[in-house]
């Protein structure tokens, strides 16, 4: 009798009423089940408190066991889902500082980005027409420089060159703090 023929014997018998069988499926895998458990939660306690879990839930669902499957992917599937259950109602929660802030900008955050859009667009209204054009069509409206030198009927070049002379244009308008 190869194992599986063993695992289906006893897993018949335990439907059957008898416990002996159930024995001898826990001696059968109770180290195995440990050890994947144990590389699981990292605790020899928590291990041993899931393992035996594990094997009341199995006892209890052994009915929904297919013999058609190999019982130690069974049984292992059972102990992986309990120890991530058990995982998931052991995590640490920390309560949130003042040093952790949430990943949603508050007021203050989203006025300052207003404001550096303000800006911005304001900068880039005060370019010169040929070179705004430039901006608002690689950046705002994020087409290539073939797309934006098609749109303009320009050279790839001039569109590069004048993006080139855009950006300068803008940098030094911000930093000189223009229109702020």
């Amino acid at each position: 009798m190869n194992d599986e023929e063993i695992d289906r014997t006893c897993v018949a018998r335990c439907l059957g009423g008898d416990l002996d069988a159930f024995s001898m499926l826990i001696d059968r895998y109770q180290h195995p089940i440990f050890n994947a458990i144990f590389h699981m939660v990292k605790n020899y306690e928590d291990a041993q408190e899931v393992s035996q879990q594990v094997f009341m839930k199995v006892y209890q669902h052994l009915n929904s066991y297919d013999p058609n499957r190999k019982f130690f992917s069974w049984i292992y599937r059972v102990a992986m889902n309990e120890a991530i259950n058990h995982m998931k109602s052991r995590r640490e929660w920390e309560p949130l500082t003042e040093a952790v802030s949430s990943r949603a900008p508050g007021p203050a955050e989203r006025f300052e980005a207003k404001e550096r859009e303000r800006t911005l667009r304001a900068a880039v209204m005060a370019l010169d027409t040929n070179y705004r054009a430039v901006i608002v069509l690689r950046h705002f409206l994020e087409l290539s420089y073939e797309e934006a030198a098609e749109l303009l009927s320009l050279p790839v070049k001039t569109v590069k060159s004048r993006l080139f002379t855009a950006r300068q244009l803008l940098r030094e308008w911000l930093v000189a703090g223009e229109g702020a």
